[in-house]
């Protein structure tokens, strides 16, 4: 008989209802297996009855009602509210996929004729086609039970671009992932898979050789963890992992005004501070105006409220990166809330300020004059965002920002990410291990393509 686990509600800490069983290796082999099977390849090879399934799936989803947001909140301590949007999203992701994959061209081939006159050699008919890459295993998120997580966005880009999908539960939400799971299983049949589990069974199955790709989200430690896997496996393959950052948000002096500092504040503690895009990081120059807009963040940080974290062990490790932070050299308390902390630092710390802290924290960087602070931003470490309050379209700031970051920001925050054709949710490493390609938007899907060329195909007799 297998192990079992269970959740627990974090605002709680009672034991929900409902076991889960943890998978063995057969187990996540047999998943796997499956996956790859010539009737899943089959199920998926039209694009019509693709797109099909994942609006059947999106609306199965939606039928799960009320139920799906009861267990949601239950196991994440995550308002009602926003869960209800979240789930709008994932539903709206897996519709939009099915738009995109119908009528963008993405999945389009590129003939070219041949000629068999050229000289000096004759050319040859070439046709570039996408092939799906393959079974993509695909790791749940702690902080987004719907939208990044069995069916999110990794998934259905995955499934759109015609992959099977196994995807690893996050244990911290299995009674919302398995009635997703139903939903998605519903239309998908076969072609999408499930395991739950730790570490143990994350590495068999980015190990597994039906395994062609991975899609994760969550922190650096784990997600290098699951690159590494996937680089020593006897054939390579190749691990998306999105691993948050602290996402700076420059203030120049047109932007000190006290509608940012309230959006700064607002961004900064949005779900106890638990987005990958947290603004964890603001940069300004030594000036009275700074000063003033630094007083009144702190202001508002020390009266901000509290939000159930998602569970204890990272509620845990909050308070651990805090004791870090306080303890750095040269860094002192400003502000501190019930649960929110603002820190201040001089450009000097390094590498101790590009490290997250997942939760309402921020650090105030006073740069001497605007030369360090281009300095500083042309240092940093690769970012999802960065923000400009204040800051033309050509200021000295943009170009170097766009050679760190997947996203820059103007005038706003950076805690939204739009699911849009447009939209870049990614960046250079340490943000991502591929800062080529997104994990939000349509061109998502471009992760999961591989490119075969047909030369001189023959033409079909009858």
């Amino acid at each position: 008989m297998s192990e079992t686990y269970f959740a627990l509600n974090p605002a709680t800490g009672e034991r929900l209802p409902g076991e889960y069983p943890i998978a063995t290796q057969a187990d996540v082999e047999r998943a796997c297996s499956l996956a790859n099977s010539p009737s899943t390849w089959a199920s998926l090879s039209d694009v019509a009855t693709r797109a099909q399934k994942l609006r059947d799936a999106a609306a199965a989803i939606e039928a799960l009602g009320d139920a799906l947001i009861e267990m949601a909140h239950l196991e994440s301590g995550l308002p009602v509210a926003r869960l209800t949007g979240e789930r709008a999203r994932t539903c709206g992701q897996l519709r939009a996929f099915a738009d995109h994959i119908e009528s963008s061209g993405v999945l389009d081939s590129l003939s070219l004729p041949g000629n068999p006159n050229r000289a000096p050699l004759p050319l040859p008919s070439l046709r570039l086609e996408k092939h799906p890459i393959g079974v993509v295993a695909v790791f749940g998120a702690s902080n987004f039970p719907l939208a990044f997580s069995v069916a999110g966005g990794d998934t259905a880009s995955a499934l759109a671009a015609g992959c099977p999908v196994v995807v690893k539960v996050h244990p911290l939400h299995p009674g919302t992932s398995e009635m997703v799971f139903g939903a998605l299983a519903s239309a998908f049949g076969d072609a999408v898979q499930r395991v739950h589990g730790g570490a143990e069974v994350g590495e068999w199955l980015v190990t597994d050789l039906n395994v062609a790709a991975v899609g994760f989200t969550g922190s650096q430690r784990a997600g290098l963890a699951l690159f590494r896997l996937g680089a020593n496996r006897p054939e390579p393959i190749p691990v998306f992992a999105e691993m948050g950052s602290v996402n700076p948000v420059f203030a120049l002096p047109p932007g000190q005004t006290e509608s940012n500092a309230a959006g700064y504040v607002a961004s900064l503690t949005l779900g106890a501070g638990q987005f990958c895009t947290n603004p964890g990081l603001l940069v300004g120059v030594d000036s009275p105006g700074f000063s003033a807009f630094v007083a009144e963040i702190s202001r508002l940080v020390s009266t901000s409220g509290e939000a159930t974290m998602l569970s204890a062990g990272i509620a845990a490790a909050y308070e651990a990166g805090l004791c870090r932070l306080s303890s750095a050299e040269g860094v002192r308390l400003l502000a501190e809330g019930p649960q929110a902390r603002l820190y201040s630092a001089t450009p000097s710390e390094g590498a101790e300020l590009f490290e997250e802290v997942f939760g309402p924290c921020g650090v105030v960087v006073t740069c001497r004059d605007e030369a360090e602070m281009l300095e500083f931003a042309g240092s940093m470490p690769g970012q999802l965002t960065a923000t400009l309050l204040g800051a033309t379209a050509g200021h000295s700031l943009v170009p170097v920002l766009k050679r760190r970051v997947g996203r820059v920001v103007f005038d706003g925050f950076p805690t939204g990410v739009e699911v849009s054709p447009a939209m870049v949710h990614g960046g250079p490493f340490p943000a991502t291990t591929d800062s080529r390609f997104t994990s939000v938007g349509m061109t998502a899907i471009e992760r999961w393509l591989r490119p075969v060329c047909v030369q001189n195909e023959p033409s079909e007799v009858d």
